[in-house]
């Protein structure tokens, strides 16, 4: 098989599977979202999140999209059906990891709520 042969297979494997892709240096990828997010921070006002600087540090999807999908929107799909409480991914994920970080003497982001919230 030739090489445009076979990326056209794979590509088509993909899109079949349904997971969305972007191209990147000519071959496909999956697609890892936007750069920086607004969370919805209810009351205390909206949280910018950059989400592939954490992508970086974390590696792995799985430790944050545990609790709710990879897609726009998720976490308060997820709360307003009940499946995720408030302040859950915040608390038990995000300011966990970040004291984690913080207690082994690494660069850690925020650990209180009005260090995330503007």
């Amino acid at each position: 098989m030739n090489k445009k042969m076979i990326t056209t297979c794979f590509a088509a494997c993909i899109i079949v599977a349904g997971l969305p892709l972007i191209p990147v240096s000519g071959i496909m990828a999956q697609d890892n979202g936007r750069p920086e997010l607004i969370l919805n921070g209810r009351s205390k006002g909206p949280v910018p999140f950059k989400h592939q600087l954490h992508q970086t540090i974390v590696k792995d999807c799985a430790v944050c999209h545990k609790d709710f999908e990879k897609k726009p929107g998720a976490l308060d799909e997820a709360k307003n059906a009940g499946t995720l409480k408030a302040k859950q991914v915040m608390t038990k994920t995000c300011i966990a990891c970040h004291k984690a970080k913080k207690k082994a003497g690494e660069k850690s982001g925020p650990t209180s709520c009005s260090a995330c919230h503007s």
